[in-house]
């Protein structure tokens, strides 16, 4: 990738006897938004602290613009900002003094230093609690500093670790708001457990699993790797399973129904033979198309009727199941299985 900004190549960790990260490599470019997904104890924050050099790598090489985070590890670090789990600041400062010091340590100093700070505070909508101590603050408040001190010198790379966590629906909509408007200019890794995020404001995402890459891919081609990949679900009303179930079962193409009750409703998802594949059923009649002629046909009371995109999280717990094999990505220099 010619415009990678940050760039892995066979990154390893070991303590002791046991390694938390095996041989990970990828790059991420201007204009990525990366989502970095994984069980716990998968490996995403010991990985996440090697590219920002605030662990070493037992093997590899991270480097961040084209400068080496060990060997050159100053000049890496002053282009990206770096957000780690916790959001840890100074509880007896306020955020505005605690930003005035971030400032300082980036060597901003005067109208530089105040028109950053007021970016950022702007940004992640500070204003009101400024003069607070940070300790006083709500979890959301305090990750909303720590948000603050990553952005507050405009770097070219953000790695962020769980960036909405604590945030209410509200601020977690304003932050990706946020990193969608930064993501043009920047390359980004979000290290996350909410899956939805992913779908809201990544890119591309890379899942990790006993520290190895399992899947690496946009959101589309993960989400079409689901057994949901253009599935049709409806929900129907009471009384109406059985004869449905019998109906939709004669459709062209249907490989299996599920059949999930929820009160007094039950939610059927229908499978063709093609999985992944819904414009081949009855001549150019989609599955969902053939469903919804059906359904006008009986008369039946539909609540919803849609086509799946996928499951991300059905795709996430198939790559990270114990039983799963790992290091679907090959290391650099083997072959794939």
């Amino acid at each position: 990738m010619t415009d990678a900004m940050i760039e892995i190549d066979g990154l390893t960790k070991r303590f002791g006897p046991f390694t938390a990260v095996d041989g990970i490599s990828f790059s991420v470019a201007r204009g990525e938004v990366l989502g970095f997904l994984g069980p716990n104890g998968a490996g995403k924050s010991t990985t996440m602290k090697m590219i920002t050099g605030f662990l070493s790598p037992s093997d590899g090489k991270a480097s961040i613009c084209g400068h080496d985070v060990v060997a050159d590890t100053l000049a890496a670090q002053r282009q990206l900002g770096y957000l780690p789990e916790g959001a840890p600041a100074y509880g007896d400062m306020t955020p505005r003094g605690f930003l005035r010091f971030v400032a300082h340590i980036r060597r901003l100093r005067g109208a530089e230093a105040d028109k950053a700070i007021d970016r950022a505070v702007e940004a992640t909508e500070l204003r009101y609690v400024l003069e607070q101590p940070i300790d006083t603050l709500s979890k959301g408040f305090r990750r909303r500093v720590g948000l603050a001190q990553s952005i507050l010198h405009n770097p070219p790379v953000l790695i962020m670790d769980e960036p909405t966590d604590g945030l209410d629906p509200n601020q977690k909509y304003e932050v990706r708001r946020l990193i969608n408007n930064m993501a043009a200019e920047k390359a980004i890794i979000i290290s996350t457990h909410i899956l939805e995020e992913v779908d809201a404001i990544c890119t591309r995402a890379v899942i990790i699993d006993r520290g190895h890459v399992v899947a690496d891919g946009t959101p589309a081609a993960l989400m079409a790797r689901s057994r949901y990949h253009n599935a049709v679900s409806l929900t129907l009303g009471e009384n109406l399973t059985v004869a449905a179930a019998e109906a939709l079962k004669a459709l062209p193409g249907i490989a299996s129904i599920e059949v999930i009750p929820r009160g007094t409703e039950t939610t059927l998802t229908l499978f063709s033979h093609q999985q992944g594949d819904t414009s081949d059923i009855a001549g150019e009649v989609r599955l969902i198309d053939a469903v919804a002629d059906l359904v006008r046909e009986k008369g039946w009371e539909v609540r919803s009727l849609y086509g799946e995109p996928g499951r991300l999280d059905e795709v996430f717990r198939k790559l990270t199941r114990p039983d799963t094999h790992v290091a679907e990505t090959p290391r650099k220099g083997e072959a794939a299985a």
